[in-house]
C-alpha cells in the first residue's frame, strides 16, 4: 500500500478533507452521496498513486457503493493546508 494512500486515508478518517467543486458536481451527476465517497476510501483499493502529479499529489481509489456498484474516486493531498481533497468520481463504464 502506498504511503500517499495511507496519508490521505488517515486525513479523511480524521475529517481533514474537502470536496472540490468539480467533485461535488460529478457526485451530483452520478447520484453518489458525498458521504459514500468519503466512507468508501476506508475499504477502497488503491488503483494508482501519482506522487508527482501537478498541482498536487494524487491517488486513484476503487470504491464501492452500498449496492455493490464500483466507482473510481480521485483524491489529492493539499500539502500546504494539510488536508485531503476529493477531486472527482466516475463509474468505470463512463
Amino acid at each position: 500500500m502506498g504511503t500517499l494512500f495511507q496519508t490521505i486515508r488517515q486525513l479523511v478518517a480524521s475529517d481533514c478533507y474537502v470536496i472540490g467543486q468539480h467533485a461535488a458536481e460529478r457526485l451530483e451527476e452520478r447520484g453518489i452521496m458525498d458521504w459514500q465517497a468519503v466512507a468508501g476510501i476506508e475499504e477502497g483499493e488503491l488503483i494508482n498513486e501519482r506522487p508527482n502529479a501537478q498541482p498536487n499529489p494524487a491517488i486513484e481509489v476503487r470504491e464501492e457503493l452500498p449496492d455493490g456498484t464500483e466507482f473510481k474516486a480521485v483524491w489529492s493531498l493539499l500539502r500546504q493546508s494539510g488536508v485531503a481533497k476529493l477531486v472527482t468520481v466516475h463509474f468505470f463504464d463512463d
